[in-house]
């Protein structure tokens, strides 16, 4: 098990220990067959990846008891293995179709295609699993098309938008009186979160589990914990240099509470920083610059992204930043934005005068 130098466990196992014990409030709600399936996906799936697909499988699960006239009397955790191979296409065609939009506890939720494709991964992964180990004899989730995916144009901001707000965060100007009471406290460890995540195209997730020691200012480099459980080196420029070491001259006069002595970033209450709350002070930010684009810390991400490729052209030094698995991933974002330049210059030369 990871641990820091004081025999702490590190922000990432703490994480991965409150998904396992999700994931067992989950499986009390889910057929006991499937507790099988999650031990044989261990090795190869993270406690993250395993809890969204129970979350997935539980929704899946609900339904055919609720729209199935066969199992209707059946609770869900009753039911067994054998209830796999009496399910149809047609009842998971009706599924895909459902999860549209549906209601859970007087909440409307709906699922675009991407929200659809995920959920009717997890189902397939499922039959697979229990296909392959000949414990069924049907896969009929094999036989339903994964919904198809239409691109989306990569939102960023242009890089005037990210000056702008990188001095709005100074100053504070486009802020309410009250987000500007919030900013006068907190205007250099946004500056330093909004740089890092603008200048190295690190996720979130990444940003917030990042501790004291993870900086290395000889090298300029950040150790971080990649999705999907590794650890990797990135490297940053001398803007965000100068930002960090501005927000450590702060965050030293700090005194954290008990369990987040080593954490970077620090909330108001001097314990580690939020997902959420980062994803908030990006969009309260975001909103002083343009309000035609939905900016999250993921746009952020693009945003570099985007910027690294039309400076280096090398779409696999893009996905090793990033981090993408499968350079393919990088290349249907970010090559995208070349080819719409080849198309513009085909257009700038004129043969003859029309």
């Amino acid at each position: 098990m990871q641990k820091k130098k004081d025999g702490s466990e590190t922000y990432h196992i703490e994480q991965d220990k409150r998904n396992v014990l999700k994931m067992r409030e989950v499986l009390s709600c889910l057929p006991s067959f499937c507790k099988q399936y999650f031990r044989g996906i261990e090795d190869a799936c993270s406690p993250r990846t395993r809890l969204g697909y129970a979350y997935d499988l539980r929704v899946f699960f609900n339904f055919i008891k609720d729209s199935n006239p066969l199992f209707k009397n059946t609770e869900v955790s009753d039911m067994t293995l054998d209830i796999l191979d009496r399910i149809s296409r047609e009842d998971i065609e009706e599924y895909v179709e459902y999860i549209t939009l549906y209601h859970k506890e007087d909440k409307e939720l709906s699922n675009e295609e991407h929200g659809k494709a995920r959920k009717l991964s997890a189902l397939r992964s499922m039959y697979q699993y229990f296909f392959d180990a000949e414990l069924i004899k049907t896969n009929p989730a094999r036989l339903v098309h994964m919904p198809k995916m239409h691109e989306k144009a990569i939102i960023r901001l242009e890089a005037d938008e990210v000056a702008v707000m990188l001095d709005q965060i100074e100053d504070g100007e486009g802020l309410t009186a009250s987000q500007k009471k919030f900013n006068d406290k907190t205007k250099i460890r946004d500056l330093a979160l909004v740089t890092l995540l603008l200048g190295t195209g690190i996720r979130v997730s990444e940003c917030v589990g990042l501790d004291l020691t993870d900086i290395d200012f000889s090298n300029n480099g950040l150790r971080i914990h990649r999705k999907g459980g590794y650890e990797t080196i990135i490297y940053f420029g001398e803007e965000v240099e100068k930002a960090l070491k501005d927000y450590l001259e702060e965050r030293n006069e700090i005194e954290p509470k008990e369990g987040h002595e080593n954490a970077l970033f620090l909330s108001l209450q001097n314990r580690r920083i939020t997902v959420r709350a980062v994803e908030n002070l990006v969009k309260k930010y975001a909103r002083t610059v343009t309000t035609l684009k939905k900016i999250t810390p993921h746009k952020l991400r693009s945003t570099y992204g985007t910027a690294l490729y039309e400076e280096t052209g090398d779409i696999y030094l893009v996905a090793d930043v990033l981090g993408h698995k499968d350079v393919n991933t990088t290349r249907k974002h970010y090559a995208a934005t070349n080819d719409a330049n080849r198309r513009m210059a085909a257009r700038k030369v004129k043969l003859r005068d029309v």
